[in-house]
């Protein structure tokens, strides 16, 4: 059951990729993988990811439904940790929450030339009381609501990274976290280091950013988005003079 997480993470990240790769990078990405036919081709592949990944979550459901309580063998409840564990997986991935950004980034950019194809029914950015999430409403009655209220600094998420347990963060908040630097970033947070939010342990090394998420975001939440952005730039310079400071001290000595 791995390998079906894994494949889907694997394929989604790839296409994120190459919807945000520009110019050179961007053609060496269509040679490379001998792709054709441009937007359309991205959103017929996003739509087969998102079906691949909800067939998925729906069959491991349904298993777990119909799973023999009285088995309590220590292989069976293996089984059954592990089969929660990729249902959850699944449903809470940070490349879930990218493709639906990226299905609403392509509706908002394209609706006013053409009718936008759609990869989500029923998916949009809600914003109630400046409060923004993300809904979706899928088959076979899979809804997902997103909070994207950082619960560290308890407002919007700005920068927004997921980190491996499917909590979002804003990427400062989260290098707070996890006792890093934005100099040294995520990956290099101690594996004890654990989710503000779920407790859970070697979280970071694998954070996802998500950048359509932000860019979601950032044009539909264009003051508070300038307001942060001068107060993180404030921070960003603050952190990376006391890490150049720290460097030339190491280096020349006392």
């Amino acid at each position: 059951m791995s390998a079906v997480v894994g494949f889907f993470h694997k394929r989604a990240q790839k296409l994120l990729e190459l919807h945000l790769a520009s110019g050179f990078r961007k053609y060496m990405f269509w040679v490379k993988g001998k792709r054709r036919g441009g937007h359309g081709a991205l959103i017929e592949e996003g739509k087969d990811l998102v079906t691949y990944a909800l067939i998925n979550a729906i069959a491991i459901r349904k298993i777990l439904k119909k799973y023999d309580k009285i088995h309590y063998s220590t292989q069976g409840q293996a089984f059954k940790s592990q089969a929660q564990s990729m249902h959850i997986g699944l449903l809470q991935s940070p490349w879930l929450f990218e493709l639906m950004a990226f299905h609403i980034n392509l509706r908002e950019t394209k609706t006013k030339s053409r009718k936008a194809p759609a990869l989500f029914e029923g998916c949009s950015l809600k914003i109630n009381d400046e409060k923004p999430s993300l809904a979706c409403e899928l088959f076979d009655s899979v809804k997902l609501d997103i909070d994207l209220t950082c619960s560290i600094c308890l407002d919007t998420v700005f920068d927004p990274v997921a980190l491996t347990c499917g909590h979002i963060f804003c990427y400062m908040c989260a290098c707070s976290a996890a006792s890093v630097t934005i100099v040294d970033g995520l990956k290099s947070a101690e594996p004890k280091e654990k989710c503000p939010l779920c407790r859970e342990a070697r979280v970071f090394e694998g954070a996802v950013h998500l950048e359509e998420l932000n860019m979601l975001l950032s044009r539909n939440c264009r003051e508070y988005w300038e307001q942060r952005l001068q107060t993180e730039r404030v921070e960003r310079v603050r952190q990376a003079k006391q890490h150049w400071e720290s460097q030339c001290r190491a280096f020349i000595g006392p």
